[in-house]
């Protein structure tokens, strides 16, 4: 009989709905039964791409004997942390606290009024590699419960007031500075392995955000260093295995291998990564020309749209890693792998020869069970190759797809999406994000706020977090840079001023939640960068562009405030503060501001349009749209940086502004390249 998750929009907790495990959502009635009860709540965070969330609930969470003894003693809640990323980082925080790691399956024990007393991930179901089972710890924590309460609360209520004074405060940073910048730079230069690439490490993550900073200080300082190494990081990542060779498209990050070998991938793709790489290597190309990042960010937006877009036009949040193999069974990296029998199968043998050799495809294999990770270590893809592969792969069994709507990570691929599609001329991507758009304002956006999450155009049950106002208003503001569209720019002005009037706290700091949010052991305030912008440093952005856009003192002055963590981070840990620092350059710039005006069907008003956009001067702000006489029935229809900007000698004219102070007006598209470079 299916348990109380069977009424859960998200996928993640509807895979286990039909658990022996009483399990409960997040909410308040769960914490009112362990009160009733006298017994502990058990909190299980993961997600739907998540391996070893698949793993643990194969193992325990499908188990009779160990569901019994769960719902004899704990309530058991499960979270989707996509879902609930307040709930997911504020009892992360207490794990990393407690144990000095973390990760997902995360499984926390808390006292019936929310606060954690003991901490894991996963946990096997026999003891091995020092590891308790989850039997035994299921236990363990049952004998505390039950015969030292008040040790147990006591390190409940310990644990609780401590993260409660971690309230973070910028104090007087200030705002960025030249030698922010640098120090940065500096220390990105001593973690890069300069033989590989990559930074160091046996985990590699993709650093999006760290490259677009990389990218944004080579434009504006003219560091050679900076360009070099992020051409070295791309041209690394689109080489290896962390890239799909096949379809387009990133997996979630690669692991060095401890004896040789190439590096091996987790092999989950999460929009968010796809979305953030798609603008980076779109940006690499606009920067340097260069043919590799073009077919990369093309391949990327296509993978994006052909596996990822849902029938509303949002944007589905991962595909798994796992898929079925030969014998149905789930397999980590089954839809990807090869092994020479396979290529030749579907190339024939000589072909098939010429494809293991292009790829790293070996005998023995260089993954697992004799199959090969695809790599493309030095020549050039062989598209014939490379279309085979994809209609042979498209016949196996699929990874499994969360197909929840988040509504950041949709702000991201919006952003993406739009800039590739005009940048490298498909018109089909500026529509598949501005479909994308039309999504998030009829399903998301309720008044002035954001819901976190949709499904088949339903909203689900969640309240948005800053991630997703800083995201959504990135996206919007990149769709009105190419479509001229003056809707998108209110849209965006309307969920910032809900960040400023509900998000914002002291001295320019800001919290992940509301004002008005559900009220957890601690406020959640994290201004770091991981796998994706933070929603403080993404508040940031999309201020500063607003403020560039529109004129707006307000928005710029708290965009100044809150880059003051920048300032106090930036020299220390530049790569978790990527995005934040690549604000930072935007800020230090101006950034500048562009207006074009022309009529639309002028074909000089859409060249000075895409040279706008083609400029490479950090985070510039562009606006198109007809010359301003002054006249419109409606001023909000005119945005302010478009305001009497009229035509020159009656041809389209571009102006090139800082701070609402510009240059003069040019007709030319070179002069205009000039000027935003």
């Amino acid at each position: 009989m299916p348990n109380r998750l069977a009424q859960a929009t998200s996928p993640y907790l509807l895979q286990h709905a039909d658990n022996p495990v009483d399990w409960w959502p997040w909410e308040a009635g769960a914490f009112e039964e362990a009160r009733r009860r006298d017994v502990p709540v058990f909190l299980s965070v993961g997600y739907s791409a998540c391996h070893w969330c698949h793993v643990m609930a194969h193992e325990s969470f499908e188990e009779d004997d160990t569901a019994a003894y769960m719902n004899e003693h704990f309530v058991s809640v499960k979270v989707d942390r996509e879902e609930r990323p307040d709930v997911d980082a504020v009892y992360m925080e207490a794990v990393q606290a407690a144990t000095g790691q973390g990760g997902w399956p995360m499984s926390v024990f808390m006292t019936p009024d929310g606060e954690p007393f003991y901490f894991g991930t996963y946990f096997p179901p026999e003891a091995r590699h020092g590891m308790p089972s989850f039997r035994q710890v299921l236990e363990g924590v049952h004998d505390a419960w039950t015969s030292r309460r008040d040790e147990v609360g006591e390190v409940a209520g310990k644990l609780t007031r401590d993260l409660a004074k971690r309230e973070l405060s910028t104090g007087d940073a200030g705002t960025p500075t030249e030698e922010t910048q640098a120090l940065a730079l500096l220390r990105l230069t001593r973690d890069i392995d300069p033989a590989s690439g990559w930074f160091k490490g046996d985990t590699k993550f993709p650093p999006s955000m760290v490259i677009e900073f990389l990218l944004r200080h080579h434009a504006r300082a003219g560091s050679v260093a900076a360009l070099e190494m992020a051409e070295g990081l791309c041209g690394a990542m689109a080489r290896s295995s962390l890239y799909d060779q096949v379809g387009g498209g990133f997996h979630r990050y690669v692991l060095t291998p401890r004896v040789g070998g190439p590096l091996v991938p987790h092999f989950e793709k999460m929009l968010y990564d796809n979305a953030l790489l798609l603008r980076v290597y779109t940006h690499l190309w606009r920067a340097t020309g260069s043919e590799l990042a073009r077919r990369v960010a093309l391949e990327t937006a296509d993978f994006m749209v052909r596996e990822l877009r849902t029938p509303q036009g949002g944007f589905a949040s991962a595909l798994d890693a796992d898929s079925p193999d030969a014998e149905g069974k789930p397999v980590e990296g089954a839809y990807y792998v090869w092994t020479p029998g396979q290529l030749a199968e579907v190339l024939g043998p000589e072909r098939g020869a010429v494809a293991a050799a292009l790829h790293g495809v070996t005998e023995e294999g260089t993954f697992e069970h004799g199959a090969s990770v695809l790599r493309l270590p030095e020549a050039e893809p062989d598209p014939e190759i490379r279309a085979a592969l994809l209609a042979a792969r498209e016949r196996r069994p699929r990874p499994a797809r969360d197909d929840k709507v988040v509504a950041a990570w949709n702000g991201l691929a919006v952003a993406a999406l739009a800039e590739a599609g005009a940048l490298l001329d498909r018109p089909d991507l500026v529509e598949a994000a501005a479909a994308a758009g039309d999504l998030l304002v009829s399903v998301h956006l309720r008044g002035s706020g954001l819901v976190r999450t949709s499904r088949d155009g339903h909203a689900g049950p969640s309240a948005g977090v800053l991630e997703d106002y800083g995201d959504v208003a990135e996206g919007f503001i990149a769709l009105y840079s190419v479509t001229g569209d003056t809707s998108w720019l209110t849209f965006a002005e309307l969920v910032l001023d809900t960040v400023l009037d509900r998000f914002a706290g002291q001295d320019g700091t800001l919290f992940d939640t509301a004002d008005d949010a559900e009220k957890l052991i601690r406020r959640p305030q994290d201004p770091t960068d991981n796998a994706a912008p933070s929603g403080w440093t993404a508040a940031a952005g999309a201020l500063l562009s607003h403020a560039a856009l529109t004129g707006s003192a307000r928005h710029r002055e708290e965009a100044g405030k809150a880059l003051g963590i920048v300032r106090a981070l930036g020299g220390r840990a530049p790569r978790f503060i990527g995005w934040g620092l690549a604000v930072a350059e935007a800020y230090l710039d101006g950034p500048r501001e562009v207006a074009v005006v022309g009529p639309p069907e002028d074909p000089a008003t859409a060249e000075l349009h895409r040279t706008a956009l083609l400029g490479t001067a950090p985070g510039a702000v562009v606006a198109v749209g007809e010359p301003d006489a002054g006249d419109a029935a409606d001023p909000g229809d005119v945005a302010p940086v478009l305001r009497d900007r009229v035509l020159v000698d009656g041809r389209p004219a571009a102006y090139v502004c800082r701070h609402f102070t510009c240059d003069a007006p040019t007709t030319d598209p070179r002069t205009l390249a000039e000027k935003v470079r």
